[in-house]
């Protein structure tokens, strides 16, 4: 008789792991020495959260917190939770978590959820959490949109996450196989990561630098679907890479990034739209969205799949139909180039050109960190509960900076720099 002994489960790379938790606390959140960290993650991502504290107290953290979240207890509310329980969110604890910020506390976010979590569940009570919830995190909320101390999002591998991205294939080789997409966009993969981020840094540094020369008044946005011109604040500054927090600490938001991005005006937005890729928001797959804008406000929006979701979406107050962002991104970055479709805004933004509806970051001003909200909103920033980015970039769409005199300078030509 044979036997089939059972294969060995493909591990992650701890080596690598180690070098993305260096990455997040060295790069990332740049962290000073007796600075305190509130990071939050998904309980799968444990492994992780483990090598980050190491990195971090070594760098001389104050003190760690974390939070953890895990999918059955989010999925037992859904299920069995009083009709109520849909409009509240913790206050008390996003409360706390805006007086860690005000104290200058580090924040740090591993994302790694199963992106289709709540997809089977009732769409308005996600709705109605996701709404709670962001009117509660709203004091958190506007400390990180206006960059006031340093933080950082990073990812780590989930199962379920991983059989998603990769379906064909068992759990473990999924999740190795993700592990690896993961490291590579995250530039863990060279000896040296932190050198390797400080090249990549100076390379964006030089795309926001060319276009804050040209201090253009707009930009035309042109391909299949799409005819937009995205009028940007006046006194709006392009960022990218690594940014200075008002804090005083230059840190990388998003691990990985391969954007440079400014706010729009937003009054300024004219034009049709459609998206590149599919957008997974909350556990809801939408796919070919189809906006018109005009005066900077949606006012057409369909979508083949999620557009009831999309709509109670732009239903969240006044600023969830207009732009917070938009970001400058080449068909060939790498995580365009590895072809995977994430479902997770952290990296199928950075394949593609985006906008973001609702919240701007004001530290995309010129001297934003001195600017009052009122001053902001003045210049054409939009306020929002919400921030959500979704991909109008491909190879086939070019764009053009249009002066206020109303010459046009190439800037991407077939999605890549002109």
């Amino acid at each position: 008789m044979t036997v089939h002994q059972p294969r060995p489960p493909v591990p992650v790379d701890p080596v690598k792991l180690d070098r993305l938790a260096e990455v997040a606390v060295k790069v990332g959140l740049a962290l000073r020495p007796g600075q305190d960290v509130f990071l939050t993650a998904p309980v799968s991502a444990l492994p992780l959260v483990r090598r980050i504290a190491v990195q971090a107290y070594k760098a001389g953290a104050g003190l760690l917190t974390p939070i953890l979240s895990d999918e059955q207890v989010t999925l037992a509310r859904f299920q069995n939770a009083e009709e109520a329980s849909f409009e509240r969110a913790p206050s008390w604890l996003y409360d706390g978590v805006a007086k860690a910020f005000s104290a200058n506390t580090a924040r740090l976010a591993i994302v790694g959820d199963n992106p289709m979590l709540l997809s089977g569940e009732d769409p308005a009570k996600v709705a109605r959490a996701n709404k709670a919830n962001s009117i509660a995190y709203q004091p958190a909320l506007e400390k990180i949109a206006a960059f006031d101390i340093n933080w950082t999002i990073v990812a780590y591998p989930s199962p379920a996450w991983a059989k998603l991205v990769f379906p064909d294939d068992a759990e473990d080789v999924a999740v190795a196989k993700l592990a690896e997409a993961i490291f590579a966009a995250s530039r863990v993969n060279a000896v040296d990561p932190v050198a390797a981020w400080d090249a990549h840094n100076a390379a964006l540094r030089a795309r926001t630098a060319w276009l804050n020369d040209h201090r253009f008044h707009a930009l035309h946005f042109t391909g299949p679907g799409t005819d937009l011109t995205v009028g940007l604040a006046d006194g709006h500054e392009w960022q990218g890479g690594a940014s200075e927090a008002k804090n005083g600490i230059v840190c990388n938001a998003n691990i990985p990034t391969e954007e440079v991005f400014t706010t729009p005006h937003a009054l300024r937005v004219e034009g049709r739209v459609s998206s590149t890729k599919p957008l997974s928001y909350q556990g809801t797959l939408i796919d070919e969205i189809s906006v018109r804008f005009e005066g900077g406000r949606i006012v057409e929006a369909q979508a083949a799949k999620g557009e009831a979701v999309l709509n109670k979406v732009l239903d969240t107050d006044e600023g969830s139909r207009r732009l917070g962002e938009v970001a400058l991104v080449p068909h060939s970055s790498p995580i365009s180039a590895s072809g995977l479709l994430f479902y997770n805004t952290l990296f199928d933004e950075n394949a593609a050109c985006h906008i973001a509806l609702g919240q701007c970051y004001s530290k995309c001003f010129v001297d934003g960190a001195n600017l009052t909200p009122d001053q902001i909103a003045a210049q054409g920033g939009n306020k929002s509960l919400i921030h959500i980015d979704w991909m109008i970039g491909s190879g086939e769409v070019d764009i053009d900076g249009v002066h206020a005199d109303g010459r046009r300078v190439p800037v991407f030509r077939r999605g890549e720099w002109a």
